[in-house]
């Protein structure tokens, strides 16, 4: 699969307008989280569950069912139709304590990434983004993400960044940003499931259906898509293994994030014994590391 194959892609875009924004304020998608943690692979949907259920984070063998309000009957009816699954606990918290942080507007170079339910006041040479987290986690002001953020806001000015690859994409906002920024193409990977959805819906509130694939599968199989610049906020063990990888070297241009200080440290030595240039690093507490780097050109 190339990153060319979309029959809706037109060569001919150009990076998308700034966002009118409203001044108008919603609500955000709850105001409570009711979640249960069973073990196993249950198998549902909002159909199952009425419009209460908000999603399903499969981990592995285990699950965490979201609603928006006490569903212990449909938990017991899930559970007495599938003997195989266990429930271990159930949880209720707010939704902004579920995120960490409340989701609010905030600004990354030209980008300005808000909740739908709560917009900011336009600003001249801003490029809106609309990022709804659902459940997921990724408001997009984690130091990791809002570093990706920057770099990709410095990069996309080179005209030569057509296409771009987001790996362990979350709520798709690293390919949101770089399709908003200038790249007629962008491909999100994430391997949960959950976190594809959210990616999508989040695609199709920015109008950019047509310039960004959201895709399920692993990092470390859909690295061969074909792209100008790769980014990538994972695990360190992915994180080794797509570095070490000979599809790395075919994209031209790296944002690398989702890093410790040692596994920085680690990964930084394996680009240069690959002959790539880091040009940039960003830390945040000398905790998370972020880096910008090049490939050596290859030859035709």
């Amino acid at each position: 699969m190339t990153l060319n194959q979309n029959p809706n892609f037109e060569m001919g875009s150009s990076p998308k307008s700034p966002v009118p924004l409203s001044e108008s304020k919603g609500a955000a998608p709850c105001d409570e989280l009711h979640i249960y943690h069973i073990h196993g692979f249950p198998a549902c949907d909002a159909a199952g569950f009425g419009p209460a259920f908000l999603g399903n984070w499969q981990e592995e063998d285990y699950a965490f069912l979201f609603f928006s309000e006490p569903s212990e009957p449909s938990i017991d009816r899930l559970l007495a139709a599938r003997p195989d699954l266990t429930l271990l606990d159930k949880y209720h918290m707010k939704y902004d304590d579920w995120h960490g942080v409340k989701p609010v507007p905030f600004r990354v170079g030209r980008l300005l990434i808000y909740p739908p339910w709560d917009p900011p006041r336009t600003q001249k040479k801003t490029y809106g983004i609309q990022l709804d987290p659902g459940v997921v986690f990724g408001t997009g002001t984690h130091a990791t993400t809002r570093d990706c953020l920057e770099a990709i806001d410095r990069l996309l000015p080179d005209k030569t960044i057509q296409t771009a690859l987001d790996l362990g994409t979350g709520t798709g906002v690293l390919a949101i940003a770089a399709a908003t920024l200038g790249c007629r193409h962008a491909v999100a990977v994430d391997l949960n499931g959950l976190a594809v959805q959210t990616a999508a819906r989040n695609v199709r509130k920015n109008g950019l259906q047509d310039r960004v694939w959201v895709l399920q599968g692993e990092a470390e199989t859909l690295i061969g898509c074909r792209a100008d610049l790769l980014v990538a906020n994972v695990h360190h063990a992915v994180m080794q293994k797509l570095v070490r990888s000979e599809a790395f070297s075919s994209k031209r241009w790296f944002v690398l994030s989702g890093l410790l200080r040692r596994q920085a440290k680690e990964i930084r030595e394996m680009l240069i014994r690959r002959r790539a240039d880091v040009l940039e690093t960003w830390h945040r507490d000398d905790t998370w590391f972020t880096m910008l780097g090049k490939n050596p050109e290859r030859s035709p």
